[in-house]
């Protein structure tokens, strides 16, 4: 790998985060290597996989940035270890996904050729993609949230192929590495959900992003989850983090968090009644409720 502090600073740093899905991860970077306007630098942050993920990245992609965490981070502590990585080697820009996701040819093009015909609009430190499932349907994890105060700003983006974000996933967005000056990085503790709409908001609060539809990529997984439907105990991640994004003071305004907390009652009514009010998955409910208003790892 050649040393990054030799090498002029890139305009473009993609940064994968993989944890144990070694032939997703070869898909997804197959994509990247087909872009027509490729990244200057791709960065694999892989979450200590035992998949042999490291080795594979190491010979049959020696051209890629390999950062080999020594344990599970979590989506939220890959996408901040990458993050802090390609801003420190220069990056202006950096283009976040997870290992599953697989851009189309165009992908970065389409993001790239918006943020330079914003015209008057305001300059972005955001830039997302659009993020469908294998059938073609907008995924229904990675619905974006949009500004919904603006109306003239929203009617003059649309002018320019635009959409005004509010929050965004980690699926296919690009940061400017002003944003990470201004305003920090996500927040690791976060481990898997809501990490990246609590660092999209904060972001939006101050800067502007948006959401540009021509820009598509295919989130592969196995099926079109949500929170509410997804499998296992990961809706305690949900719960707790939305508590914590609700007891934060520089996310959401008093106004927003009636609506984050209109959803995480809504989300957890519905996650109920789906699995039948069973014991299991009542526990899993409270001990979100339980963790989300201890006290906060320090960030």
């Amino acid at each position: 790998m050649a040393d990054a502090s030799r090498s002029p600073a890139p305009a473009v740093v993609a940064v994968v985060v993989t944890y144990n899905r070694r032939a997703l991860l070869a898909e997804c970077l197959q994509a990247l290597a087909a872009q027509t306007r490729p990244p200057e630098r791709t960065l694999v942050v892989d979450n200590a996989s035992s998949d042999g993920t490291a080795d594979y990245v190491r010979s049959a992609h020696p051209q890629v940035q390999l950062l080999a965490l020594t344990e599970n981070q979590g989506g939220a502590g890959g996408f901040h270890e990458g993050l802090k990585t390609a801003h420190a080697a220069g990056a202006e820009w950096i283009w976040l996904m997870d290992d599953d996701t697989i851009a189309l040819p165009d992908a970065l093009e389409q993001l790239l050729s918006a943020r330079d015909d914003v015209g008057s609009l305001r300059p972005p430190a955001l830039l997302s993609s659009k993020v469908v499932w294998t059938d073609g349907r907008l995924h229904p994890m990675n619905h974006p949230g949009f500004v919904n105060n603006r109306v003239d700003w929203f009617v003059t983006a649309s002018t320019h192929g635009l959409l005004p974000l509010r929050a965004a996933t980690f699926v296919s967005l690009l940061v400017h590495r002003s944003a990470i000056d201004e305003l920090g990085l996500p927040h690791k503790h976060f481990f898997i959900w809501s990490d990246d709409i609590e660092y999209t908001a904060r972001v939006t609060r101050r800067r502007a992003g948006y959401l540009v539809p021509r820009s598509v990529v295919v989130h592969k997984t196995n099926t079109a989850y949500s929170a509410v439907t997804s499998s296992g105990g990961r809706f305690y991640y949900h719960v707790r983090n939305s508590i914590y994004m609700l007891r934060g003071k520089n996310t959401w305004s008093k106004q927003e968090k009636l609506s984050v907390l209109w959803f995480l009652l809504k989300t957890t009514t519905d996650y109920l009644r789906l699995n039948r009010f069973r014991g299991a998955n009542v526990r899993i409910v409270l001990r979100g409720v339980r963790d989300g208003l201890r006290p906060v790892p320090a960030m």
